[in-house]
């Protein structure tokens, strides 16, 4: 007989099938009549799970005991490769809403004016955090990119060529500078953002992340980025899943979850 599966291995399937459901962490929490934050730890495999929760697990996420709690060998399944279609998941894999993206760059770019630390690291990071905290918060894309695990920390992809983009229809001005001794590229926006592309949520989450970091060095901001959990839990070069936003501790969380555990 196979050995019983990890905490861990019990996580990650149950957050596979919730996923598959099309179902948040916070509205199975819900049902399950527990804390958000509970639900967490079991998915993380740092919380263990009793008969009754068990039964109720299989029971919201459509699944028998035994495809809940079976090992890969028992079942003749691979889980880690199960296929999920559009119409089982939450939409969660990001869609870049271009014209959203220049907005939000636009709007940072004129709050940041003046900035000279403010070149294409920190702006990296600045939308990075944007992006994330706004999925946190409200469980849905901002501007839809998708940031990929590089050494100096989380990129947008098809950065530069929006950048580009944005600079031959006269937007914005790539300018080649130097700050305390290293080569920076700074990005001068010469059209002012659309405010009205933006919701007032997405403005607020935007102010929040520039009043913390737009004064930080690209040193002190890429460290900052480096211990966030959706980066953690990324491997080097890899996308980096927004969903891992929702395993964030303090003092990364911008979500105020309920702490009380259940027992």
């Amino acid at each position: 007989m196979a050995p019983p599966l990890s905490k861990t291995e019990l996580g990650q399937r149950i957050a596979q099938l919730r996923k598959q459901k099309g179902l948040s962490q916070e509205e199975l929490a819900l049902q399950l009549g527990m804390p958000r934050s509970s639900l967490t730890q079991i998915e993380l495999g740092n919380r263990g799970i009793d008969v009754q929760e068990l039964q109720q697990l299989s029971e919201l996420l459509g699944v028998s005991l035994y495809r809940l709690l079976g090992t890969e060998a028992e079942q003749g399944l691979d889980w880690s490769a199960t296929p999920a279609t559009s119409s089982d998941m939450r939409v969660s894999i990001p869609l870049l809403k271009v014209e959203k993206f220049t907005q939000v760059l636009l709007y940072i770019l004129e709050r940041c004016a003046g900035k000279p630390n403010v070149g294409e690291t920190v702006l990296n990071k600045l939308l990075y955090f944007s992006d994330f905290n706004y999925y946190e918060l409200y469980e849905e894309q901002m501007t839809g990119a998708s940031y990929r695990k590089l050494p100096y920390g989380p990129v947008p992809q098809r950065m530069d060529a929006i950048l580009t983009y944005m600079s031959d229809h006269g937007m914005m001005q790539r300018v080649k500078t130097e700050y305390h001794g290293y080569p920076q590229s700074r990005f001068i926006p010469l059209v002012r953002a659309d405010l009205r592309q933006l919701k007032a949520s997405e403005k607020d989450v935007i102010d929040r992340v520039i009043e913390q970091m737009a004064d930080w060095s690209a040193a002190a901001i890429s460290d900052w980025s480096h211990k966030d959990m959706p980066w953690l839990a990324t491997a080097e070069g890899d996308e980096i899943d927004y969903e891992l936003a929702f395993y964030r501790e303090m003092p990364f969380s911008v979500r105020n979850y309920d702490d009380a555990e259940v027992q």
